[in-house]
């Protein structure tokens, strides 16, 4: 038996002995095509809009993104810089454990929410409020980025998971390192930035270009609306419900609607840019005090949250900060009978005469709007190879 293995332990030798010196290569540790995944050509991360994007149809409230993107002009959304964020979007290695990346939170098939109520970290504890989705990021003028706002830009909300405890629990410093010691960085900081030096600056920069580039508009919505001339026109490719859910959506209360689009505006369906809003989940803040818990000196901003966009609404559940609801109708149903008077309660939620206002709804107009929000759904943000996991054979 111990010749058997001496023999096993001789013949990788004897091979190499044997094979004609200037054919062998050596082979490198973790080569990048090993490990990454990515086109020769770099996929194109500023795939035009529609037009209609752009045009205000005639209706109360401005319908075009004009004016709102909070795209700075130090960091444009380059194909080169978007690729190198989407390798630092999926990267464990920039946990503490190596077992967590920002992808594991903010999931491709969820419209880049989380299925799970809480999003869990590096150890299995539970984050404070819901994953909210990267979805029309670019689009919020405000720039401010969480639920509460307490990050300035999206230049510095990136980092702030990494940094925190619960998350993925890093300083600056490690995330400098750790993205140093990963040889297949070097190729993709020189085509992003003209050079392979890491910073934490550069670092925010190409996440920001990368979520950034995350727009939906190629939904049942979308084909409607590039039809005709008016987002409140029919849409010949809407059933009778869709479009029903669509009137009841769009219009104000004195025409017969309900008003969601105060509040979910222009084609990117997300905040007009008034900050965040009390929707009257409670009556009182006792769990979470929203913004206030952050602009402390603003007692206004309990219980208030910010408005996330409605594009892929249907996959982004459970819904609101705290999870509490687990589908789309018990939301609308929320709107129609649950509103509470919360004494920062939203304008927008208020009768003339200062409390909730009670929508009434029919069952079959509640049935209509949930199937105009299905109509938000954009399935190409879950399969276009551009947004999903780099990283080959890696199960986040």
């Amino acid at each position: 038996m111990k010749r058997s293995y001496l023999i096993l332990l001789l013949l990788p030798c004897l091979i190499l002995s044997c094979s004609d010196e200037k054919d062998y290569v050596p082979i490198a540790s973790e080569p990048e095509q090993a490990v990454l995944n990515l086109p020769d050509v770099p996929y194109n991360y500023n795939e035009p809009l529609p037009t209609y994007f752009y045009t205000n149809d005639s209706g109360p409230v401005p319908s075009s993104v004009n004016g709102i993107d909070n795209t700075p002009s130090s960091n444009p959304i380059t194909n080169e810089g978007a690729t190198l964020g989407r390798v630092l979007f999926y990267d464990k290695n920039l946990s503490q454990n190596r077992t967590t990346a920002c992808g594991s939170c903010h999931r491709a098939e969820k419209s880049f929410a989380d299925s799970s109520p809480f999003s869990h970290g590096l150890f299995g504890a539970a984050t404070k409020r819901n994953s909210m989705t990267l979805i029309n990021t670019r689009f919020y003028q405000r720039g401010r980025f969480f639920y509460d706002e307490r990050a300035a830009t999206l230049e510095k909300q990136v980092v702030m998971p990494i940094l925190d405890h619960t998350e993925m629990a890093l300083t600056l410093d490690e995330i400098k390192r750790r993205v140093e010691e990963k040889p297949y960085y070097s190729r993709l900081f020189i085509a992003a930035f003209g050079s392979s030096v890491v910073t934490n600056e550069r670092i925010e920069q190409a996440l920001s270009q990368f979520i950034r580039s995350m727009v939906s508009h190629k939904s049942k919505y979308d084909m409607g609306r590039a039809q005709v001339v008016n987002m409140r026109d029919p849409f010949p490719n809407f059933t009778q419900d869709e479009n029903r859910g669509k009137d009841l959506f769009l219009k104000s209360f004195a025409d017969g609607g309900v008003n969601c689009y105060a509040c979910h505006t222009t084609e990117a369906f997300v905040s007009h840019n008034s900050g965040p809003v009390n929707n009257g989940l409670d009556a009182v803040s006792a769990t979470d005090q929203g913004a206030y818990g952050f602009y402390t000196s603003a007692p206004e901003l309990a219980g208030a949250f910010k408005i996330p966009t409605l594009r892929n609404i249907a996959l982004t559940g459970p819904y609101m900060h705290d999870a509490r609801f687990n589908s789309l109708m018990q939301v609308i149903e929320h709107y129609n009978s649950g509103v509470q008077n919360h004494t920062n309660l939203s304008p927008l939620l208020k009768r003339p005469d200062g409390m909730p206002r009670q929508l009434n709804l029919s069952d079959a107009d509640k049935l209509a709007l949930l199937r105009f929000l299905n109509t938000l759904t954009d399935q190409t943000i879950m399969s276009d190879p551009k947004w999903i996991d780099p990283f080959i054979n890696q199960h986040l």
